[in-house]
């Protein structure tokens, strides 16, 4: 398998997860400025929307968004726990993080990188953004994980997300439980390895 990223994006966190699971893999940076990958190849042969991250399954097929990627991974190895068992209750409550924070938090983040976001419009969305991760820091209380005792999927995607707010002024100090959070999912092996990783592949 081969994972296109690009280095801060939303990528990281299939990254992580491939990690988690112990599956064998190589990662190929997209350069956006060029549309091209690591290779030299035209990003948008591999993936028509443009973005990362795309999963080269290695037998024509490409996978894409995150929410689908990483429950695939996961589903390769069932030992890992990184998602619960199909059919369940657990599930389901999994898919409501992943949909929660895909559409809650991910999407909202984005006009907040743009230089052409009115700054009355970012006020708006950071006002925003806050009730969100109070909810969510609400619900971590007393957790180890999203989950409760078991990493997931879902925290590689709110870990990854969470980590732009210091980039766009939306620091997580407010929430002591989200700032522990952070650090505790930072400190794992597997995701100091993808950071590190990702910060060592050149791009095209």
């Amino acid at each position: 398998m081969k994972l296109y990223f690009s280095p801060g994006a939303c990528s990281l966190c299939p990254h992580i997860v491939l990690r988690e699971a112990g599956l064998d893999f190589e990662i190929e940076r997209v350069d956006f400025a060029t549309k091209k990958t690591g290779s030299g190849a035209d990003y948008a042969t591999i993936n028509p929307n443009g973005y990362v991250p795309a999963l080269d399954l290695g037998d024509g097929e490409i996978l894409t968004e995150v929410a689908a990627i990483v429950q695939y991974i996961a589903d390769q190895r069932p030992a890992s726990q990184l998602v619960p068992t199909p059919g369940t209750l657990e599930r389901a409550r999994l898919h409501e993080w992943l949909a929660f924070i895909g559409t809650e938090l991910h999407k909202a983040y984005s006009p907040l990188f743009s230089p052409k976001t009115p700054e009355e419009y970012k006020a708006v969305v950071r006002e925003g953004l806050g009730k969100r991760l109070e909810y969510v820091a609400r619900k971590l209380e007393g957790k180890t994980f999203l989950m409760g005792d078991h990493f997931t999927v879902a925290d590689a995607y709110l870990f990854t997300v969470i980590s732009w707010g210091k980039y766009v002024g939306v620091p997580l100090d407010p929430w002591p439980t989200l700032v522990d959070y952070a650090a505790r999912i930072k400190a794992r092996p597997t995701v100091q390895a993808a950071m590190a990783a990702e910060r060592a592949k050149p791009a095209a």
